[in-house]
């Protein structure tokens, strides 16, 4: 097909085309190819950032109980992470005694498919009287009993800890630092919550303990200090409610203590109430997101469209707003993926950060052993920045997929993108200098696996200093491994 027949084709079928075509344009240099991938618009399983599902939310039941074993919900576009959050009780029913089948079998299972989890264990909840262990208040915890929604009473039936008491404390010293052996640094796991305080581990004390400001504070930063000591290498995360649940302001002590020991910032209550109530803590989490992935939680879906506060476009606001990385699948997994659809894949598109590729250039041909120049610009199109970050690099296959060339680019990370509003990410372009060792006879084959003359298949991702590939990309031609082919050269003997 000859270059004229190929944009003709362009014009009449551009969405199979992907401006992926090596002629050059009008202006450019014939002896390069030049490619425009456009972004295919999938969602992107990548590192710190992707949907949660809510396998245990609180009860057991609530929302993983009705998926059979071999399902692992493969069909939800953008998930990566399964969200396990129980009260200490269920994990530790007697002292020193756990369960931690409760949160590995689901581990296992999800993890099979590179699937990650997130974690928070509560000690107090409204269903339930012994969010934390009854042996812990035998052993001279100090608390108060409470009824939900009315307030401390005498014989009420539920109970909620003295955040602050010494053998509550030490107590729960030991769970966590038996927790971290497990779980800290552990590579399958996303983040880790700090819930031990307040109702359903968001930090509300209304209900029973009924902390003020300077109190609330106080026990913020003894379970943040506790947390950090024994999660050293894991990304944790809390409540934005600390610092109060309808208190809008970029600033408070709590949250700002949290940030300070390298805590990220999670909101449970994106879509509880309508509009204009929608969310309240979007300016507070300004702080939070250039540094860490921001984690979002909408209500329980069912319970949002009860009180006709569920709003699709104002979900993929809240994103927006928060800059988030996470968000939240708070119900029946399919359900909300089947009323939500196009929701949901508009946020797949902004969540998070989105590396895309705009343009790169290559000599057609080059001769062994001495440098070319790849010209490649590059985007973040998502809403955060790409914390774990990543260099170019460009690959070199043969005719069989065997690979020839690896060349990292350490020059520049990803990271270093910012993210832009909706359609107008800003651009950064890059030259990366290039030299594939040529046969025996060459010098670098030395240093370098040698190659003969000969056409290869040109590939690109982002990853590792080494070469690794290690974030998807919304590139198409994918070869399993993270990488993308964008065209040929040729290598041409040195004369």
């Amino acid at each position: 097909m000859t270059c004229l027949s190929l944009r003709v084709a362009r014009v009449l079928i551009p969405a199979l085309f992907l401006a992926m075509s090596s002629c050059p344009a009008r202006g450019e240099d014939p002896a390069r190819v030049a490619v425009t991938p456009r972004d295919d618009g999938r969602a992107l399983v990548n590192p710190d950032m992707g949907w949660t599902l809510h396998f245990y939310s609180n009860i057991i039941a609530n929302y993983g109980s009705q998926l059979e074993a071999s399902d692992t919900l493969d069909d939800f576009p953008g998930l990566s992470t399964v969200y396990l959050r129980v009260p200490w009780s269920f994990l530790e029913p007697e002292e020193g005694r756990f369960n931690w089948s409760l949160f590995d079998t689901p581990a296992r299972r999800f993890g099979a498919t590179g699937l990650k989890v997130g974690i928070r264990v509560t000690s107090t909840e409204s269903w339930m009287r012994d969010a934390t262990p009854r042996w812990v208040q035998a052993a001279g915890a100090k608390g108060v009993t409470f009824e939900f929604g009315k307030g401390p009473s005498k014989d009420g039936p539920l109970w909620e800890p003295d955040y602050l008491d010494p053998v509550f404390l030490g107590k729960l010293d030991a769970f966590l630092a038996a927790m971290a052996a497990r779980y800290d640094g552990n590579p399958d796991v996303a983040f880790i919550d700090v819930g031990s305080f307040g109702m359903w581990g968001e930090g509300h004390t209304g209900f029973g303990a009924q902390l003020n400001d300077a109190q609330t504070l106080a026990a913020v930063k003894a379970h943040v200090d506790l947390y950090r000591k024994h999660f050293a290498r894991t990304l944790l995360a809390i409540s934005d409610d600390v610092a109060g649940p309808g208190r809008p302001g970029s600033h408070f002590e709590a949250t700002d203590y949290a940030l300070s020991r390298g805590v990220t910032l999670r909101d449970d209550s994106i879509l509880v109430q309508p509009p204009p109530h929608s969310w309240y803590h979007a300016e507070m989490a300004g702080a939070f997101w250039p540094r860490f992935p921001v984690v979002l939680e909408h209500e329980h879906y069912g319970a949002s469209k009860e009180r006709k506060a569920w709003s699709g476009t104002l979900l993929e606001k809240s994103v927006e707003d928060y800059h988030a990385s996470y968000m939240s699948i708070h119900w029946w997994p399919r359900i909300e993926l089947a009323e939500n659809r196009e929701t949901i894949d508009r946020i797949n598109r902004r969540l998070g950060y989105r590396v895309q590729l705009r343009r790169a250039s290559w000599p057609r041909e080059a001769p062994l052993g001495e440098p070319f120049i790849l010209e490649t610009s590059w985007a973040n199109a998502g809403v955060a920045p790409c914390y774990p970050g990543g260099f170019p690099c460009l690959t070199l296959k043969d005719a069989k997929g065997g690979i020839v060339s690896v060349n990292a680019d350490e020059s520049f990370d990803v990271r270093s993108l910012d993210p832009g509003r909706p359609g107008s990410a800003p651009s950064r372009d890059l030259r990366s200098r290039i030299v594939v060792a040529m046969a025996h006879r060459d010098p670098l084959g030395i240093f370098a696996p040698p190659t003969p003359p000969g056409d290869y298949e040109v590939y690109v991702s982002v990853g590792r200093r080494d070469g690794t590939p290690v974030l998807s990309l919304p590139l198409p031609n994918g070869d399993g491994a993270r990488r993308y082919k964008l065209g040929t050269i040729t290598l041409t003997a040195r004369r």
